[in-house]
């Protein structure tokens, strides 16, 4: 099986792969990204080191296995957010996910990132289509799926209903084909 770069670089941004030696910086970034994550990112609500610590670990093995690819996001060398691709939507597909820190956004970083994503995924032989899938009330995380060109294909009720405070709980699947 083939993987992305671990080092990709598009326009001001390069993601670098997540190494388990990563944990300390990752968790002061979320630390620091905690206001800005908690309204969205379900897992922001119960952060904590052993979290992240387990998240860098366990990036290495996904890695290898081929299971999900996760980036640190870097702006003049400086780390701004994280973002992935995951097999976890079917064969022959990737999903893309991404957030970045509140002081860095409305500077088009994470399109750059996730542009960078897509032309990495397309790379892959066996990838044929990618999904980023959205909370209908996430107006930027919209917008970055429009921006690169994905068009939606559904929506659907989010299991269990709304999991973080400014969620309408409404899954918005948008996709992109080779």
């Amino acid at each position: 099986m083939e993987h992305p770069a671990e080092i990709i670089r598009n326009d001001r941004v390069e993601l670098r792969r997540w190494r388990a030696d990563d944990a300390a910086a990752m968790d002061r970034l979320v630390i620091d990204a905690l206001p800005h994550l908690l309204p969205w990112m379900p897992w922001a609500a119960e952060h904590d080191f052993a979290a992240v610590a387990d998240y860098t670990a366990r990036s290495e093995q996904w890695w290898l296995d081929g299971e999900a690819y996760n980036f640190a996001i870097t702006t003049d060398g400086e780390l701004v957010g994280s973002c992935s691709l995951m097999r976890r939507i079917g064969p022959g597909a990737l999903e893309i996910g991404y957030w970045i820190h509140q002081g860095w956004t409305g500077r088009g970083l994470v399109t750059m990132a996730a542009a960078a994503l897509v032309r990495e995924a397309f790379a892959l032989p066996e990838v044929e289509r990618l999904e980023i899938h959205t909370d209908s009330a996430n107006t930027a995380s919209i917008a970055v799926a429009r921006r690169l060109g994905f068009t939606e294909i559904s929506r659907r009720p989010s299991p269990g209903g709304p999991c973080a405070p400014a969620r309408a709980g409404v899954d918005v699947i948008w996709e992109l084909r080779r």
